[in-house]
């Protein structure tokens, strides 16, 4: 049932956009942040619950909260990218856009440098 709120939401806020868009550019823009932001907090308690599902697997698996931790912080860089990217692309800013995409890859990669890390460690331990 949440995804028909959710859709509701990003409809009304489209139109809405839409609507105004000639008259008052500024507001369109306005109203698309609102919308995704208001989508945003409504798959925040989903976030939070999913978040606790990949904890709960890496008890079960014995991968440590340090790695959990930076996997969710890799997805949650990603999805900020995203978001932020989107914004930029509606706001008419696609070279914007392509530069904070670029800016989540760097922060991706140098977020995830302690698994390769523990990777080449373990790499180096199986080799003779």
């Amino acid at each position: 049932m949440d995804i028909m709120q959710i859709g509701i939401i990003g409809i009304t806020a489209a139109v809405l956009a839409l609507s105004v868009k000639n008259q008052l550019p500024q507001f369109a823009l306005m109203i698309s942040i609102i919308g995704g932001i208001l989508i945003f907090m409504m798959i925040m308690p989903k976030i939070s619950a999913a978040m606790q599902i990949f904890y709960d697997i890496g008890d079960k698996t014995g991968i440590g909260d340090i790695q959990i931790g930076i996997i969710l912080k890799i997805i949650g860089i990603a999805y900020i990218a995203e978001f932020a990217s989107q914004i930029c692309i509606d706001s008419g800013e696609s070279a914007v856009a392509s530069k904070v995409e670029l800016g989540g890859k760097v922060m991706i990669l140098i977020t995830s440098m302690p698994v390769i890390m523990a990777m080449v460690d373990l790499v180096e331990k199986l080799l003779p």
